[in-house]
């Protein structure tokens, strides 16, 4: 009794499989029937009937035949530098244009249209038969007592924001910019950061707040700075001052290192402007080529040196003018010398244009209140500022290996292509001074436009080259007609210099009565 009880008492459950197998007929042993079907000629209809014309179609192919050009013919008159061995002009653009955001709805996939389909909730196999429905909602009987679907008051559809009139327009973006603007000084306010929350945790409350402000100063000649990072430690095997060893001290002569690119022969750079042409015309077939750099690491030689270098470039430093700081001396004026470590090649490198140099790196800075460009900016809970600084180009460096090494020094290859040992600049001296007024323009352009500096600058230089073809086509002109002016006034030279010997034989004249004179004296 207690096992049929257990027995009755557990869940019971029948597990259905349907087999389903093929049972398809073999076909018949003897070959079809032969009927025969008159030909009752026009009067039956076969052929006058649509069908007939569709079946003789099928069944009697159309030879077509094909002229020289395939029924395509090309002109290749209009395309530039096609005949000279140029393709570019027929062959499709490497970079493929950017779709108009108007076009990008048509291109969506197949499987976006529609209404989203909703995932089939996991059953297990082989179960009873039963209704599974992950979108149908189980209703319970309206009841007075318990409100419920059918006590519920219609709910009213919200009603859309009508798109405003001037979306897309200068005006629009305008008016968002500063609409931008107004909340984010009401968020610096002392009232409005304390209403300022983490976006994923919830927990977090704003302690101190600093403006991001670009400083526009600082900015290098090229724009923007470049990151560098060593793939194993350029110092591991000297001491910090001095000697050879091991020492886990950091040493803060890395932050005074001098990188001098090392320039491509002739030989190289034209291998490297015929690769970089052959990727152009076939980039399917020509891997492009990489333009990846060497340089000379230098390091100065103590870390005195280090240090008062540094101290030469510190704006807060009062003494930064002075003399005294450099620490040797060359060619009758003080110097730092710095001594060359070893050579580095770029293993990895990634260069931005000015208009993305601000989207994947930049650089961070905390100063004071007395530091910030321009004053005191509104908006720090505690004074001071974040300035940032773009970042164009992100390097990593490493050790030369030995065929790179022969290459540049003229090994590799059996060529004699690159520098000699003569070549190598073992030691730097470095004297700072003061930029030209061309350096000076250059950064104030960048000062005022940091992102399109560069299109101004080259815009004037297309009109300085214009300027001096201009100036070279009227000289041509002028030597053209120059023997003619010379045969028309020859005459005319020989007066205008007449006065000149005609002077200087007075003058010598009057220096003989003169020395004459002294001598009967």
């Amino acid at each position: 009794m207690s096992s049929s009880a257990s027995r009755s008492s557990g869940v019971h459950q029948d597990f259905i499989a349907r087999i389903r197998f093929s049972n398809a007929l073999p076909p018949p042993p003897c070959p079809p029937k032969l009927l025969d079907i008159p030909n009752t000629g026009l009067a039956s209809g076969q052929y006058t009937t649509p069908g007939f014309a569709s079946r003789l179609a099928r069944e009697q192919p159309l030879n077509v035949e094909a002229d020289a050009e395939l029924g395509m013919p090309l002109d290749l008159v209009g395309m530039p530098g096609v005949f000279d061995g140029d393709e570019r002009s027929i062959q499709a653009p490497a970079h493929t244009p950017q779709v108009h955001p108007h076009d990008r709805p048509l291109l969506r996939p197949l499987s976006t249209l529609g209404k989203p389909k909703v995932s089939e909730v996991a059953v297990s196999f082989l179960r009873r038969t039963e209704y599974i429905s992950t979108g149908a909602v189980k209703r319970s009987e309206a009841s007075p007592l318990r409100p419920g679907a059918g006590n519920a008051k219609p709910k009213r559809p919200e009603k859309r924001k009508s798109p405003e009139p001037d979306a897309g327009t200068p005006a629009y973006v305008r008016r968002k910019i500063e609409h931008s603007f107004a909340v984010t000084q009401k968020a610096l306010r002392p009232e409005g950061q304390r209403n300022i929350r983490h976006p994923t945790r919830k927990g977090l409350r704003l302690v101190e707040a600093y403006p991001m402000i670009p400083d526009l100063d600082a900015f290098p000649d090229s724009g923007a700075y470049v990151t560098v990072k060593f793939a194993t430690n350029p110092v591991s095997g000297h001491i910090v001052g001095g000697g050879t060893g091991t020492s886990k001290a950091y040493d803060t002569r890395l932050l005074s290192g001098i990188f001098k690119p090392i320039e491509r022969s002739a030989t190289e750079e034209a291998a490297y402007e015929a690769a970089l042409e052959a990727w152009e015309q076939d980039p399917e077939r020509n891997p492009k080529p990489s333009n990846t750099m060497n340089y000379d690491f230098y390091l100065p030689e103590t870390q005195d040196t280090g240090d008062k270098f540094r101290a030469k470039f510190d704006v807060e430093n009062p003494d930064r003018d002075d003399a005294d700081l450099y620490t040797a001396q060359s060619s009758g004026q003080g110097c730092f010398q710095f001594a060359r470590v070893r050579g580095y090649e770029a293993s990895d490198e990634k260069e931005l244009a000015h208009d993305t140099k601000y989207d994947e790196e930049i650089i961070l800075s905390f100063t004071g209140d007395g530091n910030v460009p321009g004053g005191k900016v509104a908006g720090a809970s505690k004074g001071g500022a974040v300035l940032y600084y773009p970042v164009m180009q992100r390097s990593t460096v490493r050790s030369q290996r030995g065929k790179n090494i022969a290459k540049v020094t003229g090994g590799f290859g059996g060529g004699g292509v690159g520098r000699n040992d003569e070549e190598i600049i073992d030691q730097l001296d470095v004297t700072l001074e003061d930029p030209n007024e061309e350096m000076l323009e250059h950064v104030a352009r960048i000062k005022a436009d940091p992102l399109h500096f560069h299109e101004q600058e080259e815009e004037e230089e297309e009109e300085q080259a214009r300027a001096e073809e201009q100036s070279h086509e009227v000289r041509d002109d002028e030597d053209e007609d120059a023997p003619r002016g010379n045969r028309d006034g020859a005459d005319s030279d020989d007066e205008a210099r007449s006065p000149e010997t005609n002077g200087n034989r007075r003058g010598v004249e009057s220096e003989e009565d003169d020395a004459e004179g002294d001598e009967e004296e």
